[in-house]
């Protein structure tokens, strides 16, 4: 895979290219650009088969470049700002990452492109993809405090295995199966965990993807859930949130 970068600070394309090679050994830096004008030029003799641009360069905004020449490969924005993200993905745009890029971001990008260009007659779900940008840089609930007999204590999100609501109290099941009551309703909590981790299956229960167990189709196209650690409540994903429930699995992790 022939991968261009187009960044004009040199310690950040040093960073990205580091990164790009320790992901996967197939791909190859042909080449790296600093400017909106030689990346032009270089574009109109060749095009690669992906691009990670900058939207800042040193003589411009690289949007500029798609109204200069016909650029025909997917691109992987990478910004300090968010400002961009709905015009970015007017021009072929895999995703849109934020400054600093971590590691694992730009892992997800690079396995988005090659899901997308595996299945050339497929088409990129692009609501799904400026909803997960409009959530860049979003800083998502990391605990909660939660009541333990006479005492307060702290649960890490990241030992939350899932979410419910019953009798009209909302609780939170560790991977170890305790159980804490929370001082959120489903909606709030729906916004406040990290969506790529989360997803409200129904009314009742919002999951985490690591507590998944089992899944079995079901009537009217919906899905059975089995948790872990396991409920006696119905965790059945609703017929409405079925196809989301899929696409969240696809896109997880």
């Amino acid at each position: 895979m022939e991968v261009w970068i187009i960044e004009d600070e040199l310690p950040a394309a040093a960073r990205i290219e580091k990164m790009l090679r320790a992901l996967d050994f197939d791909i190859e830096i042909a080449a790296k650009y600093a400017t909106v004008s030689e990346t032009v030029t270089a574009l109109q003799q060749h095009q690669p088969d992906l691009l990670v641009m900058d939207i800042h360069l040193a003589d411009g905004n690289s949007l500029h470049i798609f109204s200069q020449t016909e650029v025909r490969c997917p691109v992987i924005f990478t910004t300090a700002f968010d400002d961009y993200a709905i015009e970015a993905f007017k021009h072929n745009s895999v995703d849109y990452l934020l400054k600093p890029v971590k590691e694992q971001e730009l892992r997800a990008a690079i396995e988005k492109y090659k899901r997308i260009h595996a299945k050339p007659a497929s088409t990129p779900n692009w609501e799904q993809m400026l909803r997960s940008f409009a959530n860049a840089g979003r800083q998502y609930k990391q605990r909660f405090a939660v009541k333990y007999g006479e005492h307060l204590k702290t649960v890490e999100t990241a030992q939350s295995a899932y979410f419910y609501t019953e009798s009209k109290a909302t609780f939170l099941v560790t991977h170890d199966g305790k159980r804490y009551i929370v001082d959120y309703n489903m909606d709030e909590l729906e916004h406040l965990l990290e969506p790529r981790r989360f997803f409200r299956i129904n009314r009742q229960f919002i999951i985490a993807v690591d507590s998944i167990a089992e899944m079995l189709s079901w009537t009217k196209a919906r899905v059975l859930v089995k948790l872990n650690p396991p409920t006696k409540l119905e965790t059945i994903v609703s017929s409405e949130r079925a196809a989301a429930f899929k696409q969240w699995l696809d896109d997880s992790v």
